[in-house]
């Protein structure tokens, strides 16, 4: 009885780091990953590093981004920061999803 005493507070502590840091990572993670499997050709996407982009050509491991007229740049797929807009819906469509999802 003793020993589960000692341990009780160092199990509190990982319960509770668990549901507060652990759980929501694995979460974004996920939400990450299939965020990066569904983009496809034509969608408008930003990067890491700031630079907006239309997906010209991808592939397993990269993405081709045209970035201006024939200015076409080729990043790592996980580089893809975020999606701005898919290629099968309008720009003012999604801005509008944004700021419900915003709400």
């Amino acid at each position: 009885m003793e020993g589960l005493q000692q341990f009780l507070p160092l199990i509190i502590m990982f319960v509770i780091f668990y549901f507060l840091l652990i759980r929501p990572q694995q979460k974004r993670q996920k939400q990450r990953n299939a965020m990066l499997a569904s983009i496809k050709k034509g969608d408008k996407v930003v990067t890491i590093g700031g630079v907006h982009g239309t997906i010209q050509d991808i592939s397993d491991d990269t993405v081709t981004l045209r970035i201006a007229h024939n200015v076409h740049v080729t990043f790592d797929r996980g580089a893809v920061n975020n999606v701005v807009s898919s290629s099968n819906e309008p720009a003012s469509e999604s801005k509008e999803a944004k700021e419900e999802s915003k709400a």
